[in-house]
């Protein structure tokens, strides 16, 4: 039995193992990536083109092998250019390190400084009854919702959350959306929820806000302009009128990272592999 055992712990089955772990990786950061975006139809094309070549090739189909060849083929290019978006949102993650690094003081700071820049700009305008709609991004990319808004690229203050809600004014209508810590869009067009859960006396506003939940991870904030209350929604979830301490609580865990700095899990299961092979 331990020369089994020892046998089936070789360097062999190490990197195989680490290959799988590598091949998982990189799929599951590509599809949180092309989440919420038009890219997903198109990768979904991509897959059936596939499937239809496997078909032909083993019905011995070879006009029809012959055409999806060339499709493939030519089709490089236009992928590139297709998915440049999240080819471009996929390389800045690396570059910034958040698939292979650890979490910086910096980042976690800047997430801090956001929850309490939205906090003062929501306490602000719960008393006031103005209506507002706050997107987060999370993992799932927000593109195609960030193309219907109007380009700020602006620093998050209260300040300027709150001059954004003003009524009557061009940028109150629609939902503010941030990204990377920074308010990426304002007066933005998030798709309206259908359930039937939803309170009637709940409007458009939180219809949106389950909406982009119900497709996206992002976490969502929003001030009734009726009655003051403050609603979160997140992973198809809808908690209404939070208090205070509630939403901060919820904000804090979902969007500031942990104080202790934890190396990636990817990393921490290649690097107990190692471990127990070298114990064996």
């Amino acid at each position: 039995m331990q020369n089994i055992l020892s046998s089936l712990w070789s360097w062999s089955t190490v990197t195989n193992l680490i290959d799988i772990l590598v091949v998982w990786a990189v799929l599951y950061r590509l599809i949180m990536l092309l989440r919420g975006t038009k890219a997903v139809q198109l990768f979904r094309g991509v897959l059936v083109i596939a499937v239809i070549r496997i078909i032909a090739w083993y019905a011995q189909l070879h006009a029809v092998a012959f055409i999806i060849d060339q499709v493939i083929n030519w089709s490089v290019v236009a992928i590139v250019i297709i998915f440049q978006p999240e080819i471009r949102r996929g390389l800045e993650h690396i570059g910034r390190g958040s698939i292979f690094t650890h979490t910086r003081d910096d980042e976690r700071e800047q997430e801090l400084r956001m929850v309490n820049e939205i906090d003062k700009a929501v306490q602000y305008m719960s008393k006031r009854r103005i209506g507002a709609l706050i997107t987060i991004q999370r993992n799932t990319g927000l593109e195609d919702y960030i193309e219907t808004g109007i380009k700020m690229d602006a620093e998050i203050t209260g300040a300027l959350l709150i001059n954004t809600f003003i009524p009557n004014t061009p940028l109150h209508d629609g939902a503010v959306i941030i990204r990377d810590n920074r308010i990426a869009v304002a007066a933005a067009y998030l798709p309206l929820s259908e359930s039937n859960a939803i309170p009637k006396s709940l409007g458009t506003r939180h219809r949106a806000a389950v909406g982009i939940s119900e497709v996206t991870d992002a976490v969502t904030v929003v001030v009734s302009e009726e009655t003051g209350g403050v609603t979160l929604t997140a992973n198809n979830n809808l908690m209404i009128d939070v208090s205070r301490e509630d939403y901060m609580k919820f904000l804090t865990a979902q969007l500031v990272s942990p104080e202790q700095e934890k190396r990636n899990s990817f990393l921490d299961a290649i690097t107990s592999i190692f471990h127990k092979g070298a114990k064996r």
